[in-house]
């Protein structure tokens, strides 16, 4: 039988359970499978871990939107934990060569966006998390909380460094030894 033919003779339900993930109604899944999700937004949800962000969500709007694909939605405690995720984020992506197309809200830090065109971030405060509500307001989107669990994180955060050990591996002559190298 075909993974596709077992995924719609499943509920969500029995999915996630199959996962090991905790159940959820409606049109929500929670999974801890990140496999299923473009590299790119892995290693989002990865840096959004590694700077301590709570509630992250991804809501897939292929079926109901035309702008773009997914929506990744993580929560700080403050401005500063705010910045820090979506500075995190950033700049792990533009390691593997993605930029942002625009970033907004950095200043405030109430709710920072951060558009990459086939998927958007947004990192709330959580007061301003509550007040928009994405979840609701695009209720029709499947929803995927995610919550690593510990292998998951282990294998994001040793890809993390072999990213990081392969920058380092980097012969001499690539690295810029003052500012006017640059």
């Amino acid at each position: 039988m075909s993974q596709k033919l077992k995924d719609q003779t499943l509920s969500s339900e029995v999915q996630a359970v199959a996962l090991g993930s905790r159940v959820t109604t409606g049109t929500h899944v929670t999974t801890s499978d990140l496999s299923d999700f473009d590299d790119r937004i892995r290693r989002t949800l990865s840096a959004a871990w590694e700077k301590k962000a709570l509630d992250l969500t991804v809501l897939d709007l292929r079926d109901i939107a035309s702008f773009t694909d997914f929506f990744v939605i993580a929560s700080g405690t403050n401005r500063r934990q705010v910045q820090a995720i979506s500075d995190e984020v950033v700049e792990q992506l533009k390691q593997i060569g993605t930029r942002a197309a625009r970033v907004e809200g950095y200043q405030t830090a109430e709710w920072i966006l951060v558009d990459y065109g086939d998927f958007v971030l947004h990192v709330f405060d959580e007061k301003a998390r509550r007040f928009y509500d994405l979840e609701r307001l695009w209720r029709e989107a499947r929803r995927i909380d995610v919550s690593p669990s510990g292998a998951e994180v282990s294998n994001l955060k040793s890809e993390m460094s072999d990213l990081k050990s392969d920058a380092l591996d980097q012969p001499e002559r690539d690295k810029p030894r003052s500012l006017t190298d640059l």
